[in-house]
């Protein structure tokens, strides 16, 4: 078969750490080729040195059987290759046309002005090979993640008029935050594609990767150490091959917590948010874990934010600690004890360009002060590195720069800040897990239980259902903004896994 992209040799490093180590890959023409690992495996990395975000530091990259240099971006798309990010590159203030044509606005714009309609019918042209009918001047804003997503396919799509030769498509963690049927969508256009385009496809669910993909690629610690025909392998051995076979990642339910009583530490009643939620009502025990599925837009993530101070408006009654709750920011939503660990990490839960010590210990480093007004590094650098351990988060220290860890672990980092505290007593998790590995959910899995076994109340929006499951007292479907379901005893009577899909959609 012949060779569409090829790394030989390839070596990355960040000061004294190790992101790549003498890697080779090989991915043939109308190849769909899986990448597995563990978080701070080097598949991000990877993926960064074959787009021309990063330059390797040793080794060759070859396309079409010739040497490359890919020293941006811009030359990765000159030879053909394209990344569809996991987390979108797209700018949600201008139109779907202006996003597609962005980086490339010579062959629309004239004495430096757009040309608007030429511009729209070539969009329009574009978002027919994704199959999304929509208005090219929509603003991007406007559509759903899933819509965007395929947006951004597109935008990678428009190679095609631009480059004679194969195309090759990267695509790191698409599937993230999509729902079932816009999986599906996506995968069908992957299809499509496969007659003039090679693609990588980065992704930590091992059925997905089966599904998609011609052959798996496994890394660990900066090496490729397997290869497998997707026909030749199956989901237990691609975990052992990930994390090892003493950490495969087989939840067992979770009994129910003993400690559980009548007692409510967070009362929700006919909670409503304008055009999100409506008529939302629930509460929970201390130590309780109070499972949250829905699709993307189902209202889910509203209730936690609403709760955490950061929705405009609402209307109904919530009572936290046996008091109402009248809260107007984050802030006052720490001080009576409240954490919340959002979705989009890097954009509302980290601090870029500081350490894993600093966004740590931002929230209650203070508890760990040497006296009023009093910053005591020593005392916080013990309960930092006991988390650190405890949630196996990869850095060479705690002072290392969080910009330069993997996804995974930088949600790890995140979570760990609110751990951090003695007087938090409720913990609303937003899709934790989203970015983790098989080894590392264990981790989490661990950790959340351990909390809610000394008390502390946890609500967690979850990525999938074995997530909530495994991990859950009682569960919460909502779809539409309203609760769809509500199974109060789910380790005693566990719903099956229809039954909640049914209710989500």
């Amino acid at each position: 078969m012949t060779i569409a992209l090829s790394l030989r040799g390839v070596d990355k490093r960040f000061g004294d750490v190790v992101a790549l180590d003498n890697v080779n890959v090989s991915l043939h023409e109308g190849e769909v080729l899986g990448l597995i690992g563990q978080n701070g495996s080097g598949k991000s990395s990877l993926m960064k040195i074959m787009s021309g975000l990063y330059r390797p530091d040793g080794g060759e990259v070859r396309v079409g059987g010739k040497v490359v240099q890919l020293r941006s971006p811009l030359d990765a798309g000159r030879a053909g290759i394209g990344l569809v990010h996991q987390e979108q590159s797209l700018i949600g203030s201008l139109s779907v046309a202006e996003n597609l044509f962005l980086d490339k606005p010579a062959a629309y714009a004239r004495w430096g002005s757009y040309r608007w309609t030429a511009m729209k019918d070539e969009a329009r042209r574009q978002l027919e090979k994704v199959e999304l009918d929509i208005d090219p001047f929509t603003p991007l804003g406007d559509l759903s993640f899933g819509e965007r997503q395929m947006v951004e396919l597109a935008k990678v799509l428009t190679l095609e008029e631009l480059v004679d030769g194969h195309l090759v498509i990267l695509f790191d963690e698409p599937t993230a935050v999509l729902n079932p049927p816009e999986i599906e969508a996506l995968f069908s256009q992957i299809r499509r594609i496969k007659h003039r385009s090679s693609v990588v496809f980065v992704s930590h669910r091992m059925d997905e990767i089966l599904d998609i993909s011609d052959r798996v690629l496994v890394m660990s610690d900066g090496r490729n150490v397997a290869e497998r025909e997707k026909d030749k392998v199956n989901v237990d051995e691609l975990y052992e091959l990930m994390v090892g076979k003493q950490r495969i990642d087989r939840v067992a339910r979770r009994p129910r917590n003993a400690h559980l009583g009548s007692s409510r530490v967070l009362e929700i009643e006919n909670m409503s948010v304008p055009g999100e939620v409506y008529d939302v009502s629930f509460s929970m025990a201390p130590g309780e874990i109070l499972g949250v599925i829905g699709v993307q837009g189902s209202g889910a993530e509203s209730v936690l934010r609403t709760i955490f101070g950061m929705a405009d408006r609402w209307s109904g009654s919530i009572r936290f600690d046996g008091k109402p709750l009248e809260i107007d920011a984050p802030s006052a939503a720490v001080a009576r004890g409240i954490g919340y660990l959002p979705a989009e990490r890097k954009t509302e839960g980290m601090v870029r360009n500081t350490s894993v010590s600093e966004n740590a210990a931002i929230t209650f480093g203070w508890q760990h002060a040497a006296g009023p007004g009093m910053v005591s590094r020593r005392r916080e650098k013990a309960p930092i590195k006991d988390w650190v351990a405890k949630l196996a988060i990869k850095t060479p220290s705690i002072e290392h720069q969080i910009d330069l860890l993997s996804g995974g672990n930088q949600q790890k980092v995140v979570l760990s800040k609110w751990l951090l505290g003695n007087s938090l007593k409720l913990l609303m998790l937003d899709h934790p897990t989203r970015g983790l590995d098989p080894g590392a959910r264990a981790d989490l899995f661990a950790a959340i239980r351990e909390l809610a076994d000394k008390g502390l109340a946890i609500l967690l929006v979850g990525d999938t259902l074995d997530e909530v499951l495994s991990l859950s007292d009682e569960i919460i479907v909502m779809k539409d903004g309203m609760i769809s379901a509500h199974i109060a005893e789910v380790q005693q009577s566990p719903p099956s896994e229809e039954e909640l899909v049914r209710a989500m959609v």
